[in-house]
């Protein structure tokens, strides 16, 4: 069974996008921040499960310095601003704040800023 050669296909969409890194950054959201607020909010300042000498600024700046470091880094940050800004559009759209277009532009600029800024900021700290 042939087509007619009038069909039109459906539209493309860049959407499966947004959606890929919304799912990412609710993954790291759920699996990783909760460890990392523990880790880095609560155990380390109260100094639980740490040694004397652990000095966990210098630590924490070689981890930053190191290329694998970096890229954990900006993976978890920048999932965690897209993830965000899902969000934001979503709730935007179903408040009916504003067009749709200036909605998207607005939250996914955003993110795209951050997350240019984090990228820029590693860097800066150096290898």
């Amino acid at each position: 069974m042939s087509s007619p050669k009038n069909a039109t296909l459906p539209k493309r969409s860049i959407s499966p996008i947004f959606w890929l890194l919304f799912g990412a950054g609710g993954m790291m959201a759920a699996l990783i921040g909760p460890g990392l607020i523990i880790i880095t909010g609560i155990m380390i300042p109260h100094g639980w499960g740490v040694p004397e000498s652990f000095d966990s600024y210098a630590s924490a700046l070689a981890f930053a310095r190191n290329p694998l470091g970096k890229l954990v880094l900006l993976a978890v940050i920048a999932l965690l601003f897209w993830h965000a800004a899902e969000r934001a559009f979503l709730t935007l759209h179903d408040m009916r704040v504003g067009p749709v277009l200036l909605l998207r532009w607005a939250t996914y600029g955003l993110a795209a800023v951050l997350t240019l800024v984090v990228t820029a900021v590693l860097l800066a700290i150096g290898f």
